[in-house]
């Protein structure tokens, strides 16, 4: 039986190692993290905080092993460009039995790179090398799953090459490196061409015009010493579904008081409604300001496969 109750392995951000030798580069795809089982002619599909997803991607039931195989992946949407598109996930992250309809609109692929266990045989031990070798030799090529490249050696051309097509970054991996669940660890360094950031959504304000009495804006934070800290606002990226969306889920989520363990500007606490930080979301921004707060966010969407209390400054 296939172990249950593991956590994938986190990786560092950092600047792309140096050198032509140990180290595996793999693109980083714009998706949710997922553990999948492959036993006993089924699928079991958990998010990276250990919700069981399996029902809200049904295209993933034909995905077979030649023995039982836990795999670490990330589920993604494409857009009619080929690449990645978080936004377009979003139609299908939250759903639990989606119907044809959508499942046609907005297909899933599970991009599986690593292995786990198979058969009796854990695989946490072993290195990189030997635990990509075995998930090659799975045979996992379908409709909605697939194992994408690795490649070996020096990362700057892989680097060009994926930012040249608009990728998020890439994730370089020691190849001597075992896989430890549940830890963020540098021996696996993630390179980013796009700064996102996941962010706990702790109050919002009103905006003007066609958004009076609506949300305009969301305020953030992401822990740090002491607890939550105050990242900004942000008030663009959203559709008016999501906007709608966001109204539903903040309202019953009311509180007096902000959630912060610092305090918020006052031009920017005035006259905000604060709520539980229980929601999380992911933003992108061009940098972090001196002073912590992000610079140009850009709401990208919720997310339901992170806890709050994971939330951290990337």
């Amino acid at each position: 039986m296939l172990p249950r109750g593991l956590s994938p392995m986190l990786a560092t951000t950092g600047a792309l190692p140096q050198g032509d030798d140990g180290w595996a580069h793999e693109v980083k795809w714009d998706g949710v993290r997922a553990l999948v089982a492959v036993e006993g002619g089924g699928v079991r599909v958990t998010s990276r905080n250990g919700n069981d997803v399996t029902a809200g991607y049904p295209e993933l039931a034909g995905l077979t092993a030649p023995e039982p195989a836990l795999l670490d992946g990330e589920l993604v949407a494409f857009d009619d460009s080929g690449r990645p598109d978080f936004g377009l996930l979003q139609g299908r992250m939250h759903v639990r039995g989606p119907s044809p309809a959508l499942m046609r609109a907005t297909p899933v692929t599970l991009l599986v790179f690593d292995v786990l266990h198979l058969g009796e045989r854990s695989l946490l031990a072993e290195p990189y090398d030997v635990r990509r070798e075995v998930l090659e030799g799975l045979g996992l090529s379908g409709d909605h799953w697939q194992v994408p490249p690795a490649f070996l050696g020096a990362g700057g051309p892989v680097a060009d090459a994926t930012r040249a097509q608009g990728m998020e970054g890439l994730v370089s991996k020691r190849r001597d490196s075992r896989y430890a669940p549940g830890r963020r660890s540098p021996a696996w360094v993630k390179t980013k061409h796009v700064l996102r950031q996941s962010v706990v959504v702790c109050g919002w304000k009103a905006g003007e015009g066609g958004r009076s009495g609506r949300i305009g804006s969301l305020l953030l934070g992401v822990h740090g010493e002491g607890g939550l800290r105050y990242a900004g606002h942000v008030g663009t990226g959203f559709s008016s579904a999501a906007l709608a969306h966001l109204q539903q889920l903040l309202e019953p989520l009311a509180r007096a008081s902000p959630a912060y363990a610092d305090e918020v500007p006052r031009e920017h606490a005035r006259h905000a409604r604060w709520v539980e930080p229980v929601l999380v979301g992911e933003v992108e921004v061009t940098a972090w300001t001196r002073d912590g707060r992000l610079r140009h966010p850009s709401w990208k969407g919720l997310r339901d496969d992170l806890d709050p209390g994971q939330v951290v400054r990337e």
